[in-house]
Protein backbone atom coordinates (compact mmCIF):
# COMPACT_ATOMS: atom_id res chain seq x y z
CA UNK A 1 0.00 0.00 0.00
CA UNK A 2 1.34 3.50 -0.70
CA UNK A 3 2.24 5.96 2.27
CA UNK A 4 0.25 8.50 0.64
CA UNK A 5 -3.01 6.46 0.68
CA UNK A 6 -1.89 5.91 4.61
CA UNK A 7 -1.69 9.33 5.52
CA UNK A 8 -4.95 9.65 3.41
CA UNK A 9 -6.51 7.41 5.60
CA UNK A 10 -5.14 8.72 9.08
CA UNK A 11 -6.15 12.33 7.97
CA UNK A 12 -9.91 10.85 6.91
CA UNK A 13 -10.06 9.15 10.70
CA UNK A 14 -9.18 12.32 12.64
CA UNK A 15 -11.52 14.38 10.62
CA UNK A 16 -13.98 12.61 9.23
CA UNK A 17 -16.12 14.40 6.42
CA UNK A 18 -19.81 15.44 7.63
CA UNK A 19 -23.15 13.78 7.33
CA UNK A 20 -24.44 16.33 4.38
CA UNK A 21 -21.22 15.05 2.34
CA UNK A 22 -21.71 11.42 2.97
CA UNK A 23 -25.11 12.08 1.76
CA UNK A 24 -24.24 13.61 -1.44
CA UNK A 25 -21.72 10.68 -2.06
CA UNK A 26 -24.18 8.16 -1.84
CA UNK A 27 -26.54 9.81 -3.56
CA UNK A 28 -24.06 10.10 -6.45
CA UNK A 29 -23.37 6.75 -6.29
CA UNK A 30 -27.29 5.51 -5.68
CA UNK A 31 -28.26 7.62 -9.41
CA UNK A 32 -25.38 5.72 -10.91
CA UNK A 33 -26.63 2.79 -10.42
CA UNK A 34 -29.76 3.46 -11.03
CA UNK A 35 -28.23 4.52 -14.65
CA UNK A 36 -26.74 1.36 -14.78
CA UNK A 37 -30.11 -0.54 -13.93
CA UNK A 38 -32.10 1.20 -16.54
CA UNK A 39 -29.33 0.77 -19.36
CA UNK A 40 -28.89 -2.84 -18.01
CA UNK A 41 -32.54 -3.63 -18.89
CA UNK A 42 -34.19 -1.32 -21.30
CA UNK A 43 -31.02 -0.52 -23.27
CA UNK A 44 -29.75 2.64 -24.43
CA UNK A 45 -32.41 4.63 -26.28
CA UNK A 46 -31.05 5.34 -30.21
CA UNK A 47 -32.03 9.12 -29.95
CA UNK A 48 -29.12 9.39 -27.66
CA UNK A 49 -27.07 7.40 -29.81
CA UNK A 50 -23.99 9.66 -31.62
CA UNK A 51 -24.48 9.12 -35.27
CA UNK A 52 -20.88 7.66 -36.86
CA UNK A 53 -19.72 10.09 -39.46
CA UNK A 54 -16.54 8.64 -41.71
CA UNK A 55 -13.28 10.03 -41.43
CA UNK A 56 -11.81 12.80 -43.63
CA UNK A 57 -9.65 10.25 -45.50
CA UNK A 58 -12.46 8.24 -46.73
CA UNK A 59 -14.74 11.26 -48.29
CA UNK A 60 -14.38 11.63 -52.05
Amino acid sequence: MNYIWLLRAARWARNPPSSARVKLVLGVILACLILVGVEHFWGWPDFLTVNRTPHRGMLR
